[in-house]
């Protein structure tokens, strides 16, 4: 049973993702038939701990309250900062001990740090995944869901899938009915699915930039087969070079990227037309429903037809479904 939360400050900690936090497990709901949680907030040397916007939190109670803790929250305080060796195992113990381990936004690179993430599904902001993904190698981290569950450790995605995160927490272990009192006070939704994912749109990158013809040929051209060396012979670059400059222009590599066009190809067809599964696959590039749906639950979580149920204009849903 989820009854006791802690959150540990670091330095440069976001204030709205602790917010959410605080927001969630530390206000007393039982007058409209809420939970109320014994919170805390520590920090390992008490006192003002400097915040990322210029302000600064006093925090008055140091790690002990992660001891016993059933739920030890990281909020978001910077993907390249320094993590205390004590605050590392700290966030190990309560994993060992089989307490909840949380982190919003870039706190999943502390939890990284920690090694609870190796071996594991995870996410974190979609600008931040990549790296992520770089620094822990054993991670399994999905950069599309709003919040990833694996064995008693969830991670979270940007800002409001900190409250998506810690509402399916509550739902998962005080019920649907604790987890919608505090929404209702919040005036949230009540449950968000984590396998919806962020559904960020990645438009082609503005300006003037070298590649923008070959990323807008991309776009056009997404049912046909797309190569490395193909395009790098269209931008008239080796393809070292060409996969470099793609990375510094875009931020991914070039099947990273046109696989994320086709998928948001294929949202666009299944929320705006009725065409079977099928030929959305085919027109989005994935060659058919087979390769779209594995995709789809790979880097959604969730299947085409869910999709489009959850998404589709009303007209549109019925005719597909007819």
């Amino acid at each position: 049973m989820l009854r006791s939360v802690t959150a540990i400050v670091l330095p440069g900690v976001a204030p709205f993702e602790l917010g959410v936090v605080c927001e969630i497990f530390g206000i007393d709901r039982s007058d409209t038939g809420g939970p109320a949680f014994d919170f805390s907030v520590c920090t390992p040397s008490p006192g003002l701990v400097p915040a990322k916007t210029g302000l600064s939190i006093l925090v008055e109670q140091d790690l002990s309250r992660a001891d016993d803790a059933d739920l030890v929250v990281v909020p978001a305080y910077g993907d390249d900062r320094d993590v205390p060796d004590v605050v590392l195992q700290a966030v190990r113990d309560a994993e060992a001990r089989g307490a909840w381990v949380m982190s919003v936004c870039s706190g999943a690179f502390a939890l990284g740090r920690a090694g609870l993430l190796d071996g594991r599904r995870c996410t974190t902001h979609w600008m931040y995944t990549d790296r992520l993904a770089e620094q822990f190698p054993l991670a399994e981290v999905d950069p599309a869901v709003l919040y990833a569950e694996d064995r008693r450790v969830v991670t979270s995605a940007g800002t409001a899938a900190g409250i998506d995160a810690g509402l399916h927490l509550v739902r998962r272990e005080l019920g649907a009915a604790a987890a919608a009192a505090i929404a209702r006070r919040m005036v949230v939704p009540p449950h968000r699915d984590g396998g919806q994912a962020q559904y960020i749109d990645t438009p082609i990158p503005c300006g003037d930039g070298e590649l923008a013809p070959v990323l807008t040929w991309i776009v056009e051209h997404l049912e046909e087969e797309i190569t490395v060396p193909s395009l790098a012979r269209r931008a008239r670059m080796s393809e070292r070079t060409f996969a470099r400059r793609f990375r510094a222009e875009t931020g991914t590599t070039p099947a990273g990227w046109t696989a994320r066009q086709r998928l948001l190809r294929a949202q666009e067809l299944l929320e705006g037309t009725d065409l079977p599964i099928e030929e959305v696959g085919r027109r989005a590039g994935f060659g058919g429903a087979a390769g779209l749906r594995h995709h789809f639950a790979r880097s959604i979580g969730t299947s085409p037809l869910a999709y489009r149920r959850a998404f589709a204009a009303p007209a549109t849903s019925a005719a597909a479904l007819s």
